[in-house]
């Protein structure tokens, strides 16, 4: 065909439709010639021209014969329906990744890169660098998050921002922690086992959610839900809900069979560190008494819990948010009963560390009575500094003790034997000074043949963990000022409790890493996105690249062939992602 010839001896119907009313319009051709010479009878080529001018009063455009080619593939349905839901969320300044994560959670199947091209079509430029704390206080999306149901384990793919916590459920299966959870008192609900619950709570406090609303990002994330074996994670008011459900007895028994796991394990020396913690109540606590917050320097309404950890491990094996005025000096005791009704080997417990405000003279009596070693702290008084100023200088001995920071620090120890009025009897005291404090500080126990070196070292350790274990709670807290949910207190402490050990296992893993806090384990390992890939027999977890993934995989590796029950029966690999 010559090019002269495609114009005059158009084959299309739109190419001859329009050629012919181009004659008829700018060449001023008659409306029979033109008929003629196209083909079309009179009658037909004035309907054409009538029909055009009617198509051009209700258009109002001129491209009716001629369509842009669009390149690439064709759009989907399911686009086109979630490009509503990618612009809201870019409005409330949401990345793509987060986008991305909410759009799985709702089913549609979108590619990060699509996600990208809706909002570059839109006009959205790339988002800044942001703080985390930043993102944090975004807005909260308006569209509801999905029901969450017990999950099929049918192949599919998603994305997660928290996928890393996922590196969790190893430890929850290698040290039956699940087994404890299913074999608990703890409630189910009609949809959701008790495993299930349990672990929801877990995710959320594993994940440094620091801010709790009705269908907030974190009730979209899949990598979230898949943690508990649910598509995803309840909403708010079901976690209040179901913590009003469970009683003090329910915890204590989960606490106690844990604590049995742990000595087993061998995750329980011969020392246990005693400590109050301060729980703010944000609400009216007209009901509650004034405890001291040393975080934040007053008394306030809050509620004294009570946490018993090991030095060596860092486990906390023991917690009770039931402490009062009158029954804060027979803590110990309660403990200590605590112990001996959760071990077959009630013996291992030897040593009790705790600071001068923790007990009486009298209780101490009564640990001496049974037994059990302590070592504390006593109350200075003005007198008894004195006397200690007046010691003789060459009766001092230098020794070197651990610090925080893997730090050691030279101090002057003075050991003596002294009697102590309410204890009714001798006890060891040893006076310490040249250790950064004004005041001497002055260790007494009833343990009169351990070295000199390795009392003032337990009782150091105490000193590296006091801190620790505020920080923890702090770490773990679902009851914030931010945060519409209200958790049962005592509930909300068992699952911080249990969050924070598994941290600790997987802590111990990690080489030079195991005396890391919780906070910094977070940011370094856990806090990491990941694409998961459900398939027949398996889970794939793809991290993205991070400096501490090659240490992760390594760790990950040896789990490689665990089974997982709760999980279908399939086992996790853990691989690293192509991207960071």
């Amino acid at each position: 065909m010559k090019p002269q010839d495609f114009f005059l001896s158009p084959v299309s119907i739109s190419q001859k439709q329009y050629e012919a009313l181009r004659m008829f319009f700018i060449d001023k051709q008659p409306a029979g010639d033109v008929a003629s010479k196209f083909g079309y009878t009179y009658r037909g080529f004035t309907t054409i021209v009538s029909g055009f001018r009617k198509q051009l009063k209700t258009t109002n455009t001129g491209n009716l014969f001629f369509t842009d080619k669009r390149r690439g593939r064709k759009r989907t349905d399911q686009v086109s329906v979630a490009k509503d839901i990618v612009i809201e969320l870019r409005k409330k300044y949401y990345s793509v990744e987060d986008i991305k994560v909410a759009i799985d959670s709702k089913g549609y199947k979108l590619s990060e890169k699509t996600i990208y091209n809706i909002l570059s079509e839109e006009g959205f430029s790339r988002l800044p660098r942001r703080m985390k704390f930043v993102k944090q206080q975004l807005e909260t999306p308006s569209f509801e998050a999905p029901k969450s149901i017990r999950l099929d384990f049918c192949d599919e793919e998603f994305k997660s921002a928290s996928g890393g916590i996922l590196c969790f459920m190893p430890y929850i299966e290698k040290y039956g922690i699940r087994e404890i959870i299913e074999q608990s008192a703890y409630p189910a609900t009609g949809t959701i086992n008790k495993l299930s619950s349990i672990l929801s709570f877990v995710a959320l406090k594993s994940s440094n959610t620091r801010r709790y609303s009705v269908d907030d990002l974190w009730c979209m994330d899949r990598g979230l839900g898949l943690f508990a074996g649910l598509n995803v994670l309840p909403k708010a008011a079901w976690f209040t809900s179901y913590s009003h459900r469970v009683t003090p007895q329910m915890n204590r028994e989960f606490l106690k069979a844990l604590h049995k796991k742990w000595i087993e394990h061998g995750l329980l020396g011969d020392t246990s560190n005693l400590d109050f913690t301060t729980i703010p109540y944000w609400g009216d606590g007209e009901h509650l008494e004034n405890n001291w917050s040393g975080k934040r320097g007053k008394a306030l309404s809050s509620i004294l819990a009570v946490l018993a950890q090991d030095p060596d491990t860092g486990i906390i094996n023991y917690g009770d948010a039931d402490v009062r005025h009158e029954n804060e000096s027979d803590i110990v005791l309660e403990f200590l009963d605590f112990y001996k009704q959760s071990s077959n080997r009630k013996d291992d417990l030897k040593y009790l560390v705790f600071d001068s405000k923790f007990t009486n003279y009298q209780n101490l009596k009564n640990l001496d009575n049974q037994d059990v070693k302590f070592i504390t702290i006593r109350r200075r008084g003005k007198n008894l500094i004195n006397k200690i100023e007046e010691f003789p200088k060459s009766d001092w001995r230098n020794i070197r003790v651990e610090c925080a920071g893997n730090k050691k620090r030279s101090i002057r120890v003075y050991d003596q034997q002294v009697y102590l009025r309410g204890y009714e009897g001798t006890i060891r005291q040893i006076n310490i000074t040249g250790h950064g404090k004004i005041k001497p500080a002055i260790i007494i126990t009833n343990d009169f043949g351990l070295p000199l070196e390795k009392i003032v070292r337990k009782y150091a350790k105490r000193w590296i963990v006091e801190k620790a274990i505020s920080e923890q709670i702090e770490f773990f807290h679902l009851n914030k000022v931010c945060s519409s949910m209200v958790i049962k207190v005592d509930f909300d402490l068992t699952m911080s409790i249990l969050t924070h050990n598994i941290y600790r296992l997987f802590a111990m893993d990690l080489e030079r890493y195991a005396n890391l806090s919780n906070l910094s384990i977070y940011e370094k390992f856990i806090r990491n996105a990941a694409d998961i890939k459900i398939e027949k027999g398996k889970v794939m977890v793809n991290l993205k690249k991070k400096r501490e993934l090659p240490l992760i995989l390594q760790t990950m590796s040896k789990f490689e062939n665990l089974i997982y029950h709760w999980f279908d029966n399939k086992n996790i690999c853990f691989s690293g992602a192509t991207y960071s």
